[in-house]
């Protein structure tokens, strides 16, 4: 197969642990691009979150886009303007935070480029230094959510945000609810995942579902990578999620992503 795009998840996928980007994985992507292929960045993070990688892996030279809010956002890194959104209600938000109270967990969204929140976490320190994006604490965060966001999270310990997640797909069947890491379950409107805003951006460059490759490794990647024409796990895979793609190459720490690219693009 020809394929024509590579979409890469990025924290625990195309990052290493210390949110850097290999060599090897950087001399694949630059290689791949300069042969015509898109190389796309879909992540769970907050777009400002994401340029700066995007620029350090010259898609803004190459005319290529980032997904970003999982799915929330799409983003021509040429000019980087956003050519597609979709978010939360206010009163989606506002009904978000009440069954995050009313089970206990830590909760924020993202508004004019900060992180809003209530109260201190060691599950939003982690977003913090993910993001480097300023978080406010406010006291009334009704208050202060007056207009639309594109994601919210809900942050706890990952055993019992597991059930939690459970609990809030029963009440909220309507929006699209998943875990990007075990203490993150995120929560997109209806319709709105990985895979369906491909889809979208596939539509619009005339590429076809089964030329595209997905890498990832965590519950938000699964819809790309069942999506995709071929869909590749890095080896440090949510275990339970193993046996959901065709293929499963070397870790995040040991350049997984150039051992797809250089395989099946180059």
């Amino acid at each position: 197969m020809n394929y024509k795009m590579i979409v890469l998840d990025m924290d625990d996928t195309l990052l290493k642990d210390d949110h850097t980007i290999s060599e090897r994985n950087k001399k694949a992507i630059k290689a791949a691009q300069e042969a015509g292929k898109y190389v796309v960045l879909a992540s769970g993070r907050p777009t400002p979150a994401m340029v700066q990688y995007a620029k350090e892996l010259e898609l803004d030279k190459y005319n290529s886009y980032i997904i970003s809010f999982n799915g929330g956002q799409i983003i021509n890194m040429a000019d980087e303007t956003c050519i597609f959104e979709q978010t939360l209600a206010v009163e989606d938000i506002h009904k978000l935070y009440d069954f995050s109270k009313e089970h206990k967990t830590a909760f924020i969204t993202y508004y004019d480029g900060k992180i809003i929140g209530t109260q201190e976490s060691e599950y939003i320190d982690v977003e913090k230094n993910i993001t480097g994006m300023p978080y406010v604490v406010v006291n009334d965060l009704k208050a202060n959510i007056t207009k639309n966001c594109v994601k919210c999270l809900l942050l706890e310990e990952p055993n019992y945000l597991k059930q939690v997640e459970t609990k809030l797909k029963s009440y909220r069947p309507d929006l699209s609810v998943s875990l990007s890491k075990p203490f993150f379950l995120e929560v997109m409107p209806q319709g709105i995942d990985k895979a369906a805003t491909l889809k979208r951006l596939i539509d619009q460059l005339g590429i076809k579902q089964e030329e595209t490759i997905a890498v990832g490794n965590a519950e938000n990647d699964l819809t790309m990578i069942e999506f995709a024409g071929l869909g590749v796990w890095v080896k440090n895979v949510t275990p339970e999620l193993k046996n959901c793609a065709n293929l499963i190459v070397s870790s995040n720490n040991d350049d997984g992503v150039a051992e797809v690219i250089e395989k099946h693009m180059l």
